[in-house]
């Protein structure tokens, strides 16, 4: 979630395209911040005082859905609270997040549900620890660490992502990328070092399996629990089998950074560049915020997806970052800087509901979350001003 730039990379890219730092200069980042902040406070005064966590707010509506704690997206409600602490250090948002965070402490010593802990636990204690080293919050994240690792099928190779087994034997999505993170955190910060071994062999099976040639993702791979064999490709919340869903896409290409964050194997930083090359590539839309799925047959008529822009924007500055082709890199950060600009300018919720965002869609095909405000799209649109701001 939380990286360190390096002084000498941004030095060299000011003096390289001094106009890029100019325009730059124009997008006033403290001032989304303070947007944040307020839409946040609003949110503070309707949640019910009942342990559950705004999740969405649905088209056509000013009321947030609230959740409980066993819901995937749990985290990212005390995941926002924690940035804002970070980005304004205001004591009134530790607080807040403590209390919501806390509201999560059962996962850590329940059966694994699924394989989005590190949604739930990483994003609310892991920014927690992050701010305060409190140790009730490293032993919590300790514990859920090596409750997901209950999951991983080391015949397969893959950590499984929905234990119900709805699609038939062992599945693993790409979402579930992001969730390695903990297992890295947790192997390095006093945990049991298999659980790094675990998440390179995640990594490495799914950079194997779950990409087609031009290296676009799979949903879900469906594997056989015993042999490991590669059973299927498809696609559950995207458009069809084959296409291109923007979100997928987006959790790809900032779980491999991530990975190649953690691991330093440059195999990890090339795949990384190479499927944030077709993201960029097939990104046909002038602000750059995507229609919910690359191939929709309805495209220009299509619900956009603000929650991928918003992950592709925060993991752009941070590929940024490692990539050492100067043109790349520039690349990324105007691009990335755009899709910021363009959240701002254009998909803002201001007056309509207290969310950060409109505009993105959670499961077109369910007719879930269409064109609505989600907790997850705030937490990585924050999350990416806040990238930004420390590299400025």
């Amino acid at each position: 979630m939380n990286f360190r730039s390096s002084t000498l990379i941004l030095a060299l890219f000011v003096l390289g395209n001094s106009s890029y730092a100019q325009k730059d200069n124009s997008f006033n980042i403290k001032k989304q911040l303070e947007y944040c902040a307020s839409q946040a406070s609003q949110t503070l005064k309707v949640i019910p005082n009942d342990g559950t966590l705004p999740r969405a707010v649905l088209n056509g509506s000013k009321e947030w859905k609230f959740v409980n704690y066993k819901d995937w997206t749990s985290g990212f409600w005390p995941g926002e609270l924690w940035y804002l602490y970070e980005a304004t250090g205001d004591k009134k948002w530790e607080k807040e997040a403590d209390k919501f965070s806390l509201f999560l402490t059962p996962l850590s010593v329940s059966k694994a549900g699924d394989h989005d802990l590190g949604f739930q636990v990483f994003n609310s204690f892991g920014n927690g620890y992050h701010l305060t080293k409190n140790p009730e919050y490293k032993k919590i994240i300790l514990k859920t660490a090596d409750t997901l690792a209950t999951l991983f099928n080391p015949k397969v190779g893959t950590i499984l992502s929905w234990p119900h087994n709805k699609y038939g034997g062992h599945n693993t999505i790409i979402d579930n990328m992001m969730n390695l993170e903990l297992l890295f955190w947790a192997s390095k910060n006093g945990g049991n070092k298999k659980l790094y071994d675990i998440a390179v062999k995640h990594a490495e099976t799914t950079m194997k399996n779950h990409f087609r040639p031009d290296y676009s993702s799979y949903h879900v791979i469906i594997y056989d629990y015993e042999t490991g064999k590669k059973l299927k490709g498809i696609t559950v919340q995207g458009y069809s089998d084959d296409s291109m869903w923007a979100r997928g896409q987006a959790w790809a290409i900032y779980g491999f950074t991530m990975v190649y964050r953690e691991t330093k194997d440059p195999k990890f930083l090339d795949f990384a560049n190479k499927i944030a090359r077709v993201y960029l590539d097939r990104l046909i839309t002038e602000d750059l915020i995507p229609y919910w799925d690359f191939n929709a047959p309805g495209i220009p008529n299509e619900p956009r997806d603000a929650s991928a822009a918003a992950i592709v924007s925060s993991a752009l500055i941070e590929l940024s970052t490692y990539t050492k082709d100067k043109n790349l890199k520039n690349e990324y950060l105007a691009k990335s800087k755009k899709m910021i600009e363009s959240l701002s300018d254009h998909y803002q919720s201001r007056e309509v509901n207290s969310a950060f965002l409109l505009h993105s869609t959670g499961h077109k095909l369910a007719g879930s979350e269409i064109d609505c405000s989600i907790n997850y799209a705030d937490y990585y649109y924050l999350e990416a001003l806040l990238r930004l701001k420390k590299l400025n």
